[in-house]
């Protein structure tokens, strides 16, 4: 707009930022605005409206910064919905993080305020993951915790938020990649197959058995591995499990940047391992 202040652009990548307009990039949204001087309305990098020529844009890390200078909000993309979203979000992750055992979406959905259908799709693009698994992700942690702190199975199952015994044994051959008798044993009589992969969040640890996975984390050094399953057979990862491996690291989402650093990690924890959980189930 021929009138308005410049935009205050010192801290963002102007060539950046109009390579992801360009490309309607979600993972944008939030990081900044797009500002439109011939029709005076901003959107999101998203916006699935006709592009303007890059003569006509403007870049505002803010909304309010848009609006301070005579913009307005693109009744399209909705840019000023953006932010209570990312805050939705970060409630419902927050809530689940807490949770004795995995919230319902319908009481996610309404403890934030939005339908259970539109919520599911926020969360995924937001994270990568569903409410769900992000909950079973959170619960596969609270299990090897309860297990590495010396707890008894009953009192880990327990303290994972599961209801009885049925559920646990299910889901722990997976998420243990073993019995829950041999991993507290340090993987008595099991071969564990690991590598350490770089991701966009870091170097990231992924050890494997022939039943599921033994260990995902952002912890660069293998030797963790040798004190935790002092009983086990380590091997480095060769041939078609490296590449699965590899595979279903790159094949994982990045959730909002925006979001909390260790959120971001357990979304991205849970992409991997449902990855290589779904190529082992087909192998």
């Amino acid at each position: 707009m021929e009138n308005s202040p410049p935009p205050r652009t010192s801290n963002l990548d102007t060539e950046a930022a109009w390579r992801a307009f360009e490309q309607r990039d979600r993972a944008a949204d939030g990081r900044f605005v797009v500002a439109v001087r011939t029709t005076g309305i901003y959107c999101r990098p998203s916006c699935a409206a006709r592009r303007p020529r890059r003569e006509h844009v403007d870049f505002y890390p803010d909304t309010q910064s848009a609006r301070a200078a005579g913009y307005r909000a693109c009744l399209r993309c909705l840019p000023d919905a953006v932010a209570r979203d990312r805050q939705a979000v970060a409630d419902a992750i927050a809530a689940i993080e807490a949770a004795q055992g995995p919230p319902a979406l319908a009481e996610l959905a309404e403890r934030v305020g939005y339908a259970p259908h539109h919520f599911h799709r926020l969360f995924k693009r937001a994270t990568g993951v569903t409410p769900a698994a992000y909950a079973r992700a959170c619960r596969a942690a609270r299990t090897t915790q309860a297990l590495a702190h010396g707890q008894s199975i009953t009192q880990a199952l327990y303290e994972a938020g599961y209801a009885g015994p049925s559920r646990f044994y299910a889901d722990s051959e997976q998420r243990l990649g073993m019995a829950p008798g041999q991993w507290r044993r340090g993987g008595e009589g099991v071969r564990i197959d690991w590598a350490v992969l770089p991701s966009p969040l870091g170097s990231l640890l992924v050890a494997v058995t022939p039943r599921g996975l033994a260990r995902v984390a952002f912890e660069p050094d293998a030797r963790l591995l040798t004190a935790a399953f002092p009983a086990a057979t380590l091997h480095p990862a060769t041939g078609d499990t490296l590449r699965r491996l590899a595979q279903a690291v790159a094949d994982a989402g990045i959730a909002d940047p925006q979001l909390p650093e260790a959120a971001r990690r357990t979304a991205f924890i849970e992409a991997v391992s449902r990855g290589w959980l779904a190529w082992q189930a087909a192998a």
